[in-house]
């Protein structure tokens, strides 16, 4: 760890004296690598220091104990510098795990009505909007791509964008079957009813990511229709983009303008493009994944919401929170740090 740790210090160094150099600003590429490299050495070199600065408060402590006038002192320095460089040497094992390559991406969020029919698209619109609220309160920016809604205002499906820092580091745990417990207000006898709704969390791909031959594409325009079919516009703006050798089809009448659906639909697509490279990459080292807290399998039941007991239960953790209105309201720390922490604590078990 300490080679890796002096590595990573020459490596700062480094980058820090090309900054210095004026040539750097005329290339904004450049200038954007380097900048994005030094945000995630800092937290670790200056941890490290941190480090090593407690190991001499630890040295001196060391060499004053046996000093009878200063005994009690030094003993006090030596608890409080051990303790220090316990958490710091914790805390540089948590910096030094293998980095998630997606996890500065924005995200492609993708939710779907499950079992339950109308209940489960009415849910499906709950998480959509304690999403919008937890990315609001991120200061993320969210975007409808898609939107197919329900007579009764449930959401069959959508996808929307969230573009911000970390938006994947974040979500990238809420994979998954989300399950919900209530009483439908369609339900006359107030019986509980459980229905289901689907999340796929996406990193978003870059042109660069993915080639895509302009020839393995069907591209289809249709005229926007709301709920109901009741057309919202008159025009042929809708895009439906089919890609052929996958059968993956992408759909975007959310804007008036066609070329403006066609370039959010193309954002989807490569994005799950992506995806199906990145499953593939994963099958590859699924004994590691199944080392982790989520595995992103959208099959997977990961947690169920509760509203006659007001609580929300992440099954791949077994925690329990009784606070259902403000998780809704999009109050999502407690529970994403939480999955976090276990993920963390997996990769140290699973990597010694």
């Amino acid at each position: 760890m300490l080679e890796k740790l002096k590595e990573l210090a020459l490596r700062r160094d480094d980058l820090e004296a090309q900054l210095a150099d004026p040539a750097v600003y005329g290339d904004s590429d450049r200038l954007r690598t380097i900048q994005r490299e030094l945000k995630e050495l800092t937290p670790v070199t200056d941890t490290w220091q941190a480090w090593k600065e407690a190991g001499k408060r630890l040295s001196e402590a060391e060499a004053l104990i046996h000093d009878p006038d200063l005994k009690e002192l030094a003993q006090e320095e030596l608890a409080a510098a051990r303790s220090a460089r316990e958490e710091l040497e914790e805390r540089l094992r948590l910096l030094l795990l293998p980095k998630d390559p997606n996890d500065s991406r924005n995200v492609i969020l993708e939710l779907r009505g499950g079992v339950g029919g109308e209940e489960g698209a009415l849910f499906a619109g709950t998480l959509l909007r304690m999403y919008s609220m937890y990315a609001q309160k991120q200061g993320w920016r969210t975007e409808i791509v898609s939107m197919n809604e329900t007579e009764l205002g449930g959401v069959k499906e959508c996808s929307v964008l969230i573009e911000g820092e970390g938006a994947f580091s974040r979500l990238k745990f809420e994979s998954g079957v989300h399950r919900v417990q209530r009483v439908p207000e369609t339900e006359s006898g107030g019986r509980i009813h459980t229905s289901a709704a689907t999340a796929a969390v996406l990193p978003e791909a870059e042109d660069v990511d993915v080639e895509i031959d302009p020839r393995d594409l069907q591209i289809d325009t249709y005229r926007s229709s709301g709920a109901g079919g009741q057309h919202v516009n008159k025009t042929e703006s809708a895009i439906r983009i089919t890609h052929l050798p996958t059968g993956l089809v992408v759909e975007c009448q959310d804007e008036r303008s066609q070329y403006k659906n066609k370039d959010k639909a193309m954002k989807v697509l490569r994005t799950r493009l992506y995806d199906l490279e990145r499953e593939k990459r994963d099958a590859a080292e699924a004994s590691e994944r199944r080392s982790q807290v989520g595995s992103g399998d959208r099959s997977e039941r990961i947690r169920t919401y509760n509203f006659p007991q007001g609580r929300v239960t992440d099954h791949r953790i077994g925690l329990t929170l009784y606070k259902l209105d403000a998780i809704l309201d999009g109050d999502l720390d407690e529970l994403i740090d939480a999955l976090v922490t276990a993920d963390q604590a997996e990769k140290l078990k699973s990597g010694g």
